[in-house]
């Protein structure tokens, strides 16, 4: 490709290379003028050195550019700058029916509203006298929302290099540049009717051969006419016939006889007319032509239950989404559909993504087991009857698709990767350690949150390369932005702001424009707003989805929200929804009730029984010394209640509902210390933990603080600062607490201050070492220090093989951590002097803990040592997991457009 982006052509500024055609180079550009994205086809040097097929390329041109249809891409002009002269033709957004067909036949459900667009376009630029002569599957594209886009359409005789034939196979605006006879060049050549072949006079019987040739190969996945060369090809083309026993055996017959009559040689007894052929679809996709309507294909049975009864309902909705397209016209708003679907006992319901669906509404994401426990992500098309696990996505979260479908973006290992969803390695792009959300634009540039102390949002290019910042929450005292989604024309993004980290209840919507860098207000209370096609925004207020019309222009909400869905998961702690919708219209979302998690008493054995009766939003459970009660943070890291398991009585500790709430008892039982939220940064604050009284602020700072543990005489507390800066350091705070309900903090210490990452610092029973977490090796792992001199490198001891969360036995020399498969393991060790000497880490109890958010922790010990307070996935009872259900709600956008009219 020869220019380089930023390059001017007339008012269009050259942004990225396209493809490279044997008629041109494609390039997309920017209009200066209108800001509006557009593909220029730079056109070959041979046309400057020829006045008169210049004079005819240009009166071609303006014929095309003067005929509009919603189903043919458009020509804007012909500009020419510096010696360079190229063709502005619409930009159109989604895959190419080519790229569709390499991954294989296309269903009859899906393939045929496609073809009735594809005629009905035909058929007006017929009626105009404008022929295609170029029609193949790499000349359509289906957009995201379904609609079918020609390209191209008459470039073929305006690029003519011929004066009297259209026979030569090289003659097509796309074909590639450097095609041989074996090669890329067959694309063109496969679709040329018998009369193109032999070089004879052509007329619109042309396009409906190709018309025929392009649906027989969307139905079966092969073209239908074949050859080693160029020649070989035009030979089929001439002499042989299509193999129709090739169609899927439920092809309707009507389509058959369709396919039949379009690709008959003689043009004096093929279809005279597209209409004919876009009228036998509609009846098709009508039903008047059918005894009953079109299914997709059955899988194995057998097949069809691996992922529990999910096969027959993603295949239900699939048959009745593109029922609802095919009516789509009707001007009658449609009742919506509920269709609950069993993601069978493999999946999982995800810590803040539960299913994310592909912008055309053809497949899902989400997050399952793998074979060894891990997490994976598995993907499924709604018309197959298995899931898949995606290669390389071991420990992935938060999957979001490309605007095409043919990727996904994920988070995993703290990085932020992609991977492409027919296979092959996933590619790092960044950074991105505790991420919360990303969004993929049509330009290219992915919009992110990468790590919890960044804040704000963020811009990198699908390929890698620098970030970018977007946002900066201290500008206006908001503390984080996250959950992005990129508005359509891609100049604005919706996001949630945060007035405080870990309560997102009291957060915002908020729109950043891209071209001035400005954010403003949307609404508020709410989290995790998504516009959706139509004109209208949704969000999560008190776990209740809520809906209200959006001016897209504008970027501002019209009349009132109105609740539509009572039992939507939401994540108040992270500011994560868990739905999805597609531009079809079809909504996925998890019951709340499914979100849910239980805490459970799990013993060394692997037993298991309920501890909290009832399951809730739990996070940081922490046993008080004489192990009593147990104090839990409740409602997104809010606020901490205290839990007393022997009388079954809970007791409400905090209101403030600040956020970030993560409990350390003194060593006494008497008090906790815990994290907060102010207006100018973060606090760590002590409380009596009978509830009497109120907090008192021992320690105040602008950097994120995550307390830990005290010393055992409880005159130190160790800390974790976070800070968007620079990597996270340990911390301890020297208290008096002579009068106990007013504590008299000294200045606080740096402990261990290193270029990685150190958090968790639990000091031990006897006060002599101290564990933590820290990312040297490249991942979490559990190290252990002398707590009296944290600069000795010589006593620094690894614990794990990938770990986090240390927790020290109290009445045993044993410590326990999280493994990297959330399994609870156990390292018992001696201490000989100075010297630490752990033994090997063995599992100490034999299930998954849930880790709702990376920022708190989901075990504890119990002060025995044999027993454990731990998360329990939501999906689980009792420890035994259960399959996960999610919701399918189609002609969801009609119930939204009844449900915020103004009438209403």
């Amino acid at each position: 490709m020869g220019l380089a982006p930023g390059t001017r052509i007339g008012p269009y500024e050259v942004v990225s290379p396209i493809s490279a055609g044997g008629m041109g180079e494609v390039y997309r550009g920017r209009d200066s003028r209108l800001h509006r994205y557009v593909a220029l086809k730079i056109l070959p040097e041979i046309f400057a050195s020829d006045p008169d097929r210049l004079a005819r390329f240009e009166r071609e041109a303006r014929t095309f550019a003067a005929f509009n249809h919603p189903h043919i891409a458009g020509i804007y002009g012909v500009e020419e700058s510096n010696g360079i002269r190229a063709l502005a033709l619409e930009f159109v957004d989604g895959q190419t029916l080519a790229d569709r067909i390499a991954r294989g036949p296309i269903p009859a459900d899906e393939a045929l509203p496609v073809a009735r667009q594809i005629a009905e376009a035909l058929e007006a630029a017929h009626e105009h006298g404008i022929l295609h002569r170029d029609l193949k599957p790499s000349n359509i594209i289906v957009r995201p929302d379904g609609a079918v886009k020609l390209l191209d359409f008459g470039l073929a005789k305006a690029l003519d290099l011929q004066t009297g034939s259209d026979a030569d196979a090289m003659n097509s605006p796309t074909t590639m540049v450097g095609a041989t006879q074996n090669g890329i060049i067959l694309g063109t050549a496969a679709y040329m009717s018998p009369e193109q072949a032999r070089g004879r006079i052509v007329d619109r019987r042309v396009d409906i051969w190709a018309f025929g040739c392009v649906v027989y190969e969307m139905l079966t996945g092969v073209g239908s006419f074949a050859g080693a060369t160029v020649s070989d090809t035009l030979a089929a083309v001439i002499k042989s016939e299509p193999d129709f026993t090739k169609l899927p055996a439920a092809t309707p017959p009507a389509v058959r006889q369709l396919l039949r009559r379009c690709l008959v040689k003689d043009p004096l007894r093929r279809l005279q007319a597209i209409g004919d052929a876009r009228i036998v679809l509609e009846e098709i996709l009508d039903g008047t032509l059918l005894a009953e309507p079109i299914r997709p294909r059955d899988g194995n049975p057998r097949r069809a239950l691996a992922f529990g009864a999910a096969a027959g309902a993603l295949a239900l909705i699939t048959m009745v989404t593109w029922m609802i397209s095919w009516r789509s016209r009707a001007p009658t708003a449609r009742p919506p559909i509920r269709l609950n679907v069993d993601f069978g006992p493999d999946a999982l319901p995800g810590q803040n993504t539960a299913v994310a669906i592909a912008p055309d509404g053809s497949r899902i994401v989400f997050p399952a087991r793998g074979p060894n426990g891990v997490q994976q992500l598995a993907t499924r098309r709604l018309d197959r009857a298995e899931a898949t696990l995606i290669a390389g996505t071991e420990n992935a979260v938060d999957p979001f698709f490309s605007p095409d479908g043919l990727e996904i973006g994920f988070f995993a290992g703290g990085k932020l990767k992609k991977v492409s969803l027919d296979g092959g390695a996933p590619v790092t792009l960044c950074d991105a350690s505790n991420a919360r959300g990303a969004a993929w634009g049509d330009d290219g540039n992915i919009i992110l949150m990468p790590w919890a102390g960044a804040t704000g949002l963020w811009r990198i290019h699908q390929n890698g390369g620098p970030l970018q910042v977007l946002t900066k929450p201290a500008e206006k005292g908001q503390a984080t932005h996250r959950w992005p989604q990129i508005l359509p024309g891609g100049q604005a993004v919706l996001f949630s702001a945060g007035r405080s980290l870990g309560n997102y209840e009291t957060g915002s919507i908020e729109v950043l424009s891209l071209k001035t860098g400005e954010w403003k207000e949307v609404l508020h209370p709410g989290y995790f707003g998504r516009y959706v096609p139509g004109g209208y925004l949704l969000f999560i207020r008190q776990r209740t989805l809520y809906g209200v019309r959006f001016d897209l222009d504008q970027l501002e909400v019209r009349g009132a929200p109105v609740p539509l869905l009572e039992d939507v998961a939401g994540n108040p702690a992270t500011g994560a929804g868990r739905f999805d919708s597609a531009a079809n219209g079809t909504f996925v979302y998890l019951d709340a009730s499914s979100a849910a998690w239980p805490i459970l008493w799990l013993d060394r054995s692997g037993k298991t029984e309920p501890l909290v009766a009832t399951p809730g939003f739990y996070e940081a459970p922490r046993f008080s010394p004489d192990g009593s009660r147990l104090a839990l943070t409740t409602g997104g890291l809010a606020d901490i209640q205290i839990y007393d398991w022997k009388r079954d009585t809970t007791t409400r500790l905090t209101f403030n509902g600040q956020g970030g709430a993560l409990p350390v008892w003194t060593p006494d039982g008497k008090h906790i210390v815990f994290r907060s939220v102010t207006p100018t940064g973060y606090a760590l604050e002590w409380m009596r933990s009978d509830g009497g009284g109120s907090p008192q602020r021992v320690f105040e700072s602008k950097e994120d603080l995550r307390p830990y543990s005290f010393s055992p005489d409880g005159k130190r507390l160790a800390f974790a600062q976070v800070t968007a800066t620079s990597a996270n350091d340990l911390w301890t705070l020297p208290i008096d607490w002579i009068d106990p309900d007013h504590p008299k903090p000294a200045r606080a210490e740096v402990f261990l201050q290193t270029r990685f990452n150190e958090l968790e610092p639990a000091i031990s029973p006897d006060g002599r070492w101290i564990a933590y977490t820290s990312d040297e090796s490249g991942r979490g792992e559990v190290y252990v220090r002398p707590f009296v001199d944290a600069g000795a490198e010589w006593g620094k001891w690894q614990i794990s093989a990938g770990g986090r969360t240390p927790i020290w036995a109290k009445n045993r020399a044993e410590l326990f951590y999280l493994a990297l498969d959330n399994r609870i393991m156990s390292a018992r060790y001696t201490a000989q002097g100075d010297t630490f000497v752990p033994e090997k880490p063995t599992v100490a109890a034999n299930m998954q803990v849930y880790a709702p958010n990376a920022s708190s922790w989901s075990f504890d010990v119990a002060p025995d040592g044999q027993r454990f307070a731990a998360l329990a996935l939501p999906n689980s009872v009792g420890g035994t997991t259960k399959s996960v259900h999610v919701t399918f709600l189609l002609n969801f956008f009609d119930e939204l457009r009844r449900r915020t009219s103004p009438d209403n």
